[in-house]
């Protein structure tokens, strides 16, 4: 969503951050730019204006000028800046719940924006948690809106009221609340009616739910992709009915972003979730800095992190890493990173995840389709081949390619890739099921500009300056820190401690 504002800002903020010395005349134009990038990705004026005049008096204080990274400096202003306008520590706040009480939280907004879907993605979130959830419809204008929000809640093992018969909406949320504190349930997710224009007649009937069952969270869900309207629509809802904060749904649309930018300081109440997808598991906290940081192509490994930890099986990667690391890593071991890959999400957005990979991954790789005609490939083969990659010849290689749909150039490529990748499994193998550092690769990764968490590169065709493609190794990040255990044993690199080494063999 913000992939065009975040190019611009990326190249902006990428200019400065190599100066030594920074003039007034830098600063102007780096906030001339800045605004046009702003104003382009659909960010109200009066916010643009306000936020550009801010910044602009911070980067020509003291601490700018007097910085002996001057760039720097201007660039971690820009950041803070941007974090500010998408909430700050306020946004940081999730849901203000008693965890030890009955908690009710209606959902708000327009027909069309996702309500109901969303009720059910975060009757899941919370059963994540280790909370007891319900959903209950008190939609009774829209035909079958109960009875999708019933088949949505079955999927994710929610429970869920629903009266098609009554048409009260007030009595069906009484009825819903009464049926949740019987249940013993400590969240109750009110899904209400929309329309296509918010009139009286809807503001009316939702003030007299929220009259009744008193929410402990009245959350407006806002449609992205309708940008400046977005900012309308959540003014409209917080006069009269007030609001304590938004869930912004369809962020994984081409929209460009300027009403998540706009809404928070325009009505100063915080975006808590953010739905980036139609499946019941694409919806995540919001968080201000990360989101910024991601907008500026400095990576968000906490969010990868934390992604990785929900979408895989840590017995799983154990058992992946165990046999990477022993020596026994096969084509079975790489389907299974392919599909713990997929579980994570798209590749776009686990690359932007990456510090320091904004700019040097050609996006038009990103193909999701990469990671699904690989995994073709390798179930067109047989579980002997599989097992035993060497036994691939080319009568083989040609049956499997008219199995999968594709060239039998792509199976070579993917041989050739699992080859690669299962040689520097073996380097980094001490044998014992552990790794080690071979010697000079620390010298060797600085010189290629890759970091610590870039190490385990692996997998799939040439995305453009990423090794050898797709981040195969994103599924140990899970894995307890005991595995991840022998790089204190590198070998010593420097020419004194290579004297020591050869005078102790001596």
């Amino acid at each position: 969503m913000f992939e065009s504002l975040s190019q611009k800002l990326q190249n902006i903020t990428s200019k400065m951050r190599g100066k030594a010395r920074v003039s007034e005349s830098d600063i102007k134009e780096m906030m001339r730019e800045i605004r046009m990038a702003l104003l382009e990705a659909d960010v109200n004026y009066s916010v643009v204006k306000e936020f550009v005049a801010d910044m602009s008096e911070k980067c020509k204080g003291v601490d700018v000028q007097g910085s002996f990274t001057p760039g720097q400096q201007i660039v971690k202003i820009v950041r803070d800046s941007l974090t500010e306008l998408l909430g700050g520590e306020d946004g940081e706040d999730r849901l203000n719940a008693d965890s030890s009480g009955f908690n009710i939280i209606i959902l708000y907004g327009l027909q069309g924006a996702g309500k109901t879907t969303t009720a059910a993605k975060l009757a899941k979130l919370l059963k994540e948690n280790g909370k007891k959830p319900m959903v209950v419809s008190v939609d009774v204008h829209r035909p079958a809106a109960a009875q999708q929000l019933k088949v949505l809640s079955d999927s994710v093992g929610v429970d869920c009221y629903i009266d098609p018969e009554e048409k009260d909406a007030v009595k069906i949320a009484k009825d819903g609340e009464g049926r949740a504190r019987y249940m013993l349930c400590n969240y109750l997710i009110i899904d209400t009616a929309g329309r296509t224009v918010a009139d009286e007649e809807l503001m009316e009937e939702l003030r007299d739910i929220a009259a009744a069952v008193n929410p402990t969270e009245k959350l407006l869900v806002v449609d992205a992709m309708i940008g400046q309207e977005a900012v309308n629509v959540a003014q409209l809802f917080e006069q009269n009915i007030g609001m304590d904060g938004f869930i912004m749904t369809k962020l994984d649309g081409d929209a460009r972003g300027g009403a998540a930018l706009s809404i928070r300081k325009l009505t100063s109440k915080p975006i808590k979730y953010i739905c980036t997808g139609e499946k019941v598991d694409a919806i995540e906290k919001f968080y201000p800095q990360r989101m910024a940081d991601r907008i500026l192509g400095m990576g968000d490994v906490v969010s990868l992190i934390e992604k990785a930890q929900q979408s895989i099986d840590e017995e799983e990667a154990r058992k992946t890493m165990e046999r990477m690391m022993g020596s026994h890593f096969n084509l079975d071991d790489l389907y299974a990173q392919y599909a713990q890959m997929k579980k994570m999400g798209s590749l776009k957005d686990l690359v932007g995840m990456m510090p320091g990979a904004a700019g040097k991954v050609n996006e038009d790789d990103l193909d999701d389709k990469i990671v699904d005609r690989q995994m073709a490939i390798i179930t067109s083969m047989t579980k002997k081949e599989r097992r035993n990659p060497s036994i691939l010849n080319a009568s083989r290689r040609k049956r499997i390619a008219a199995g999968a749909g594709v060239q039998v150039s792509d199976v070579n490529k993917l041989i050739t890739q699992y080859e690669q990748t299962a040689k520097l499994m073996k380097t980094f193998s001490n044998g014992k099921g552990g790794f080690k550092m071979p010697k000079g690769f620390a010298k060797q990764a600085a010189k290629m500009g890759l970091s610590g968490g870039m190490g385990g590169m692996g997998g799939l065709g040439n995305m453009g300056g990423m090794g050898s493609g797709i981040p195969k190794g994103l599924g140990s990040l899970s894995a307890p820190k005991e595995d991840i255990g022998d790089y204190s044993a590198a070998a010593p690199t420097g020419r004194r401690d290579r004297k020591k080494k050869r005078k102790g063999r001596r």
